[in-house]
């Protein structure tokens, strides 16, 4: 039975993938800042036995070893890692502050670069593993009030093709998913405050969006569980857009 490990998993995309790869008979480590919320989340999926939750603030080092200690110590291997949480603020090069610009790479970067410290010794050990990375169609320059979330994601696929190219010598493959402008929770939570309707949101996509759409949480999770199963064993090093032909 597989452990994929999730870095979130308790809201969004990341909550869409806990649930399929509960349905696929896999268990999953998530994690996020609340504890209730974890708790709610395995009472409503019924599985208790296949998942385990952490309370993780993602600035902690600390913690982030203590995810994966205490995961290893429920399901004893790590065969996937899905890494999706991630900040996204406004802000251009000329209005960044400092604590801005630390935060989103403390979270976007830091975490999961040493969350990687960690499971890349263990998937080296059983020799075998698929890491993905959830990136952004920010990367490649983004939007001008994005410009440090731009630069962490870009960085990330960096990372990712860094881990194809040196880890698949021990069975360990890497992907970069770029997602495009989705409908999560933390979006509309940011239109919001900026007065903008989730209504307005999707009129606003139909002119944006090739596709005429923005993307649900659930679009995305087909293309995780084929890079999590042994159906893409050959696929490493891959950038796979799904963002209803948007680039940025």
């Amino acid at each position: 039975m597989k452990t994929v490990m999730i870095l979130g998993g308790t809201k969004g995309v990341g909550k869409e993938i806990l649930k399929s790869s509960l349905e696929k008979g896999y268990n999953v480590s998530f994690c996020g800042r609340n504890m209730d919320e974890g708790n709610q989340v395995i009472a409503a999926l019924g599985a208790p036995e296949r998942m385990y939750f952490h309370e993780l603030d993602l600035n902690s080092l600390g913690e982030i070893e203590n995810f994966y200690n205490e995961t290893i110590k429920k399901f004893k291997t790590i065969d996937a890692l899905i890494l999706y949480a991630g900040i996204t603020p406004v802000a251009s090069i000329i209005d960044t502050e400092e604590a801005v610009f630390d935060s989103i790479f403390d979270i976007n970067l830091k975490a999961p670069y040493f969350l990687l410290k960690y499971v890349l010794k263990s998937m080296m050990e059983t020799g075998s593993g698929s890491i993905v990375f959830f990136g952004s169609a920010h990367m490649d320059y983004g939007e001008i009030d994005r410009a440090p979330y731009a630069l962490s994601k870009s960085t990330l696929y960096t990372l990712s093709n860094h881990i194809a190219h040196h880890y698949a010598k021990y069975g360990i493959r890497s992907n970069y998913l770029v997602m495009g402008w989705t409908n999560t929770e933390g979006e509309l939570q940011l239109r919001a405050k900026e007065g903008v309707s989730e209504r307005s949101l999707q009129d606003k996509a139909k002119n944006i969006i090739p596709m005429g759409r923005m993307l649900n949480t659930a679009d995305p999770v087909p293309a995780v569980m084929y890079l999590i199963s042994d159906d893409s064993a050959m696929t490493t090093g891959s950038l796979l857009r799904i963002t209803g032909g948007e680039y940025i």
